[in-house]
């Protein structure tokens, strides 16, 4: 199976409303936050779904990229 590439424009459409699930990008890897219920309708501490959230997660949170571990993977970000 081939690997899912998202361009940003696609990426958006997966912000976990109506309907839509919640997808992240960090460091290039695309993951699915739908069932997290720190997720719940796309938002979270201010940030939203369906965005590359690489230098907030690495940055500014406080948790950091652990939070990632266990998420399932979607797929890739394109450049």
């Amino acid at each position: 199976m081939t690997e899912k590439i998202f361009t940003h424009a696609e990426l958006a459409k997966f912000n976990g409303e109506n309907g839509q699930p919640a997808y992240v990008a960090v460091s290039g890897t695309v993951y699915d936050v739908t069932g997290k219920a720190a997720w719940q309708g796309g938002k979270h501490h201010g940030n939203v779904a369906g965005q590359d959230l690489t230098e907030v997660l690495l940055n500014k949170s406080p948790h950091g990229d652990k939070v990632l571990s266990g998420l399932p993977v979607v797929g890739k970000l394109a450049d």
